[in-house]
């Protein structure tokens, strides 16, 4: 167990440095390239637009940096395993049972999400560009349906986990979760990502949440792989905390939702999700409410959402915001993880 420790902080810490280095020249691109944030125009959001009418024109896509330096880290150890068989395979984290599909997921979703910002940068789509909350939606559940088939087919997994209760089989209805989690999980994420270093901070506590559970129960390779996201995380908020040099976009705050779902099924803590991202569940949470009270009762029930340009809208500063809602993360991951182990030893 010790040399697996040492493999997942050994891992966190080659990404992290990994992540710095190709910080400068993926910011160096994009400013090149003319990537920049696109802020969208809506009448029912005149207190949004006004907030963050400054934010245009700084570089988008910098979550290519997290999911690069990931991806990245997994192909070089694996082709390095293959071909010398010796010692780089205690950095190798590819494998079938474990990291396959998140791995996979996190590829898929931010090419999907690169995408949905290319389309923002060039003024393509609705409102200023890019898909809209819609078709955004529509991706995320196509994609939870292929992951979905993939447990409940190849893989046979059709059990959940109720903690301080047990293991249940739940036939088919494992499917609907499991699509639930994932299209939850992405939305949760890209609703979070509005302000500077927000999502950044907050997945940050909810994978290193995820990676103790993967190493307390023995998914070695998840846990190096979720040590490899928190490293490439670490090295991108040091630019993106407030003021942000560049915005992680869509292809980061896609690739890290839709990989937190997987790796939550993986992991089997559906339950304990809402603790370990529970800003992101209050982000998402206040959209719904919002969206509810205006269509039922045309009346706002915040004065702008997600919940932190409300925050924005009664007078907190932005770096404020966000601190606060780490704070609120580290206390709900703390005790997501105190409940996960206690639920072990009863």
């Amino acid at each position: 167990m010790a040399v697996e420790a040492v493999r997942v902080l050994v891992i966190t810490m080659v990404s992290f440095l990994a992540a710095l280095l190709i910080t400068a020249p993926v910011s160096r691109l994009l400013v090149k390239l003319n990537f920049n944030k696109q802020i969208r125009t809506s009448e029912s959001a005149p207190i949004f637009s006004k907030l963050h009418a400054s934010k245009a024109g700084i570089p988008t896509m910098g979550g290519v940096i997290i999911w690069a330096t990931v991806l990245g880290l997994a192909a070089i150890f694996g082709v390095l395993d293959f071909i010398f068989d010796g010692f780089f395979g205690n950095f190798n984290f590819i494998s079938r049972p474990e990291t396959y599909l998140p791995l996979t997921a996190l590829l898929l979703a931010a090419l999907l999400g690169l995408f949905d910002d290319l389309l923002g940068v060039f003024k393509i789509g609705p409102k200023g560009g890019g898909l809209s909350v819609k078709h955004k939606i529509l991706v995320y559940t196509i994609i939870s349906a292929v992951g979905a088939w993939w447990f409940y087919g190849p893989l046979d997994w059709h059990v959940i986990k109720v903690p301080f209760f047990g293991v249940y089989d739940i036939g088919l209805w494992y499917v609907p979760i499991f699509m639930f989690i994932i299209v939850a999980s992405a939305f949760s994420a890209n609703e979070t990502d509005g302000l500077d270093g927000l999502l950044g901070g907050v997945s940050l506590f909810a994978f290193s949440a995820l990676t103790v559970v993967a190493f307390a129960l023995g998914r070695y390779d998840l846990a190096v792989m979720g040590g490899s996201i928190v490293g490439a995380l670490l090295a991108f908020l040091w630019f993106n905390i407030y003021p942000a040099r560049f915005f992680m976009g869509d292809t980061g705050s896609m690739a890290l939702g839709i990989t937190l779902g997987v790796m939550t099924m993986l992991t089997n803590t559906v339950f304990l999700l809402p603790l370990f991202a529970f800003v992101m569940v209050f982000e998402s949470v206040s959209v719904i409410i919002q969206v509810t009270s205006k269509k039922l009762f045309k009346k706002k029930i915040f004065l702008s959402t997600p919940i932190h340009h409300h925050f924005e809208a009664i007078g907190w500063p932005e770096s404020q915001v966000t601190m606060r809602f780490w704070i609120i993360s580290v206390i709900f991951a703390g005790l997501g993880l105190a409940l996960f182990f206690l639920d072990r030893v009863i």
